[in-house]
């Protein structure tokens, strides 16, 4: 088996449980990445935010080519 290509290192920071918001902080970026809940996740989790980001399963959606 070959060594890994890359290693991500990557730091979660809950900023706010009671909205879902999550800041991901990517080795190599400066700005984070920012994850909380909207539309069907919102409703899922019966929050409303006062502000809307993209959930998890949007960045994997986007990752996957969309």
């Amino acid at each position: 088996m070959s060594e890994p290509i890359a290693l991500t290192k990557i730091t979660i920071i809950q900023k706010d449980t009671a909205n879902k918001i999550r800041e991901a902080y990517i080795e190599g970026f400066e700005e984070p990445l920012l994850f909380g809940v909207h539309g069907g996740v919102k409703r899922f989790y019966d929050v409303e935010p006062e502000v809307e980001y993209p959930s998890t399963l949007d960045h994997i959606v986007a990752a996957a080519g969309g």
